[in-house]
């Protein structure tokens, strides 16, 4: 079958590996792609908001399925932009209808469905500019430190942790009445700062039955030690130790099937993959955040553990028999280390020459922001380049895949060379 698959980051790039694999796919399309994902299939020139200009390809290349990378697209309704076109809706979208990926696209959407469903989350309220005074009166009931999330999509960016009183006034005035970060921050919520472990737990549904993939971690902070601005991800590691058998289970049972079931009950139709990032307080799971995709670099240590045909999975979720496929996960360990672009994650190089890749011995080179000028790969985002190594144990894949990092070359390159630690 011809399948397009929608993204052009490291993400897609491990999406594109994977599903060319599979005996069950004919023509791989990726759009936009980048520099890497060219070898999996054909990149197509399309940004990912083109509707229109997706729909002309689809029917013109005979595309028998849709898999959505990013979150952009589902939050802006391409699903529902199929099924509302009578040349279009019998084609399967892999990737939630725009109701549904409001779990990711509104912060007080998620923590609403998530209070009426009882899944352990951390206590919060919602203001406006409207209610700054309120909101005020809220921040001197907290606790500190006191987080402040932008309730619409902010590239990642929309979550300030505040240390003082003060400080968590100042940041709501600035969101709420400053924009500074524009429209997602007309509302804003503020929560109750969890102390723990962060993971990553990823499930795939067909809106009925689910199959829980394998779990990850991963890090955020530019800097060795955890430390320096937030990221979009510097690295990941899968599985992750602490997530033991009796940790999944408790995450299973609180969180995961009252998610499944709170989607069904409230009406929502949802078809593709939900990560719920959580928080491990003294062994108990507390939901952070969802979104209403696969995270990134996290997909990039997550397919290659999933030893089952990917392209299968995704038809079950189409054709609604998801329980059926059989998901068989490896039991070996996958560590990706992100290179990224110098002066990243502030304003950072681009259109920087990258060479070495053929260097890469023990890992794949998952491209993220590269693109081809000519036979030159080219440096194109701040995260450039993610490494993964797959092997028998954690140290072992992380010093396979920091060796492997180090064999790449472009002007201003820079990974860091801990990830993993704090699990070793």
């Amino acid at each position: 079958m011809n399948i397009l698959l929608i993204g052009s980051g490291g993400r897609e790039s491990a999406f594109a590996w994977k599903m060319s694999q599979s005996a069950l796919c004919g023509q791989l399309f990726i759009a936009p792609g980048n520099a890497g994902t060219g070898q999996y299939g054909t990149n197509v020139n399309l940004k990912v908001t083109d509707f229109e200009g997706i729909k002309q390809f689809v029917l013109a290349n005979q595309v028998q399925l849709v898999v959505v990378g990013p979150e952009e697209p589902l939050v802006k309704g391409i699903h529902d932009f199929f099924l509302a076109d009578e040349q279009l809706k019998s084609i399967p979208v892999i990737g939630p209808q725009a109701e549904g990926a409001q779990l990711e696209g509104s912060k007080d959407f998620s923590k609403q469905f998530m209070q009426r469903h009882n899944i352990p989350t951390a206590a919060s309220r919602t203001f406006t500019r409207d209610t700054l005074q309120e909101g005020f009166e809220y921040l001197a009931t907290c606790g500190l430190p006191v987080v402040l999330k932008a309730d619409g999509l902010a590239a990642g960016k929309g979550v300030l942790i505040c240390l003082s009183l003060q400080e968590a006034q100042q940041e709501l005035i600035q969101m709420l009445t400053e924009a500074k970060f524009g429209e997602a921050g007309n509302k804003v919520v503020v929560e109750q700062f969890l102390q723990g472990i962060e993971l990553s737990v990823f499930v795939l549904t067909d809106g009925n039955s689910y199959q829980i993939l394998p779990e990850a971690k991963d890090y955020k902070r530019i800097g060795e030690g955890d430390t320096g601005l937030n990221t979009g991800g510097m690295g990941s590691v899968s599985p992750v130790p602490f997530a033991d058998a009796g940790f999944m289970q408790k995450v299973e049972q609180q969180v995961v099937i009252p998610t499944v079931e709170g989607l069904k009950q409230d009406g929502i139709p949802y078809k593709g993959f939900i990560f719920i990032g959580l928080m491990n307080c003294g062994g108990e799971p507390w939901v952070i955040e969802y979104n209403c995709r696969m995270g990134d670099p996290e997909t990039e240590s997550v397919l290659p553990r999933i030893e089952s045909d990917l392209v299968e999975l995704l038809l079950g979720v189409a054709e609604g028999n998801l329980q059926e496929r059989e998901l068989r996960i490896s039991g070996k360990t996958a560590a990706t280390i992100m290179c990224v672009a110098g002066g990243y994650p502030g304003e950072y190089l681009k259109d920087r020459t990258v060479t070495g890749l053929d260097n890469v011995r023990g890992s794949i080179a998952f491209h993220a922001g590269t693109t081809l000028q000519g036979d030159e790969v080219k440096t194109s985002g701040g995260r450039v380049l993610a490494i993964t190594s797959l092997q028998e144990d954690l140290f072992t894949a992380l010093q396979q895949a920091t060796l492997d990092a180090s064999r790449i070359y472009y002007d201003g390159k820079y990974f860091r060379k801990d990830i993993g630690f704090d699990l070793i």
